[in-house]
């Protein structure tokens, strides 16, 4: 653990950017803190829920995963990242979809008025984790 987070991330390809390097330092304060709490000895396994109009984009969020855990209790961690697809409500007809292309008309009756309801979130699901047994602080 010779490496901190922030020296990592300096050497970081350009072609990662800011937004999912912010993200990554986020959700690392989030894992540190659930690892402390739970007194682990490492973090083995992240999921991610990310909305196909988050702005993020998954590979450069794992890119950025990977490069911002070395020489973290995440090191080994391995991220799983589920693109949610777009999801659609139509203030006309009442009519619920999802959609796969950006054509931002309701389906069923070809109304614009649409309303998103899934698909602009990133969302952290699950952390994974590894626990000694009996550790300070641990109730049985």
């Amino acid at each position: 653990m010779n490496s901190s987070p922030s020296s990592s991330i300096r050497a970081m390809s350009s072609g990662a950017v800011m937004h999912e390097i912010s993200i990554v330092a986020g959700l690392f304060e989030t894992l540190l803190e659930q690892a402390r709490d739970h007194n682990a000895r490492e973090v083995t396994s992240v999921r991610l829920k990310v909305g196909l109009l988050s702005g993020i984009v998954p590979e450069l969020l794992a890119s950025a995963f990977d490069m911002y855990k070395k020489g973290t209790i995440a090191e080994n961690a391995a991220l799983e990242v589920e693109t949610v697809p777009l999801g659609v409500r139509c203030r006309a007809c009442g009519a619920e979809s999802r959609k796969e292309d950006f054509v931002l008309a309701c389906p069923s009756c070809a109304s614009p008025d649409l309303e998103i309801v899934q698909g602009t979130e990133i969302v952290l699901e699950k952390i994974e984790l590894e626990i000694d047994e009996g550790a300070p602080g641990e109730t049985g």
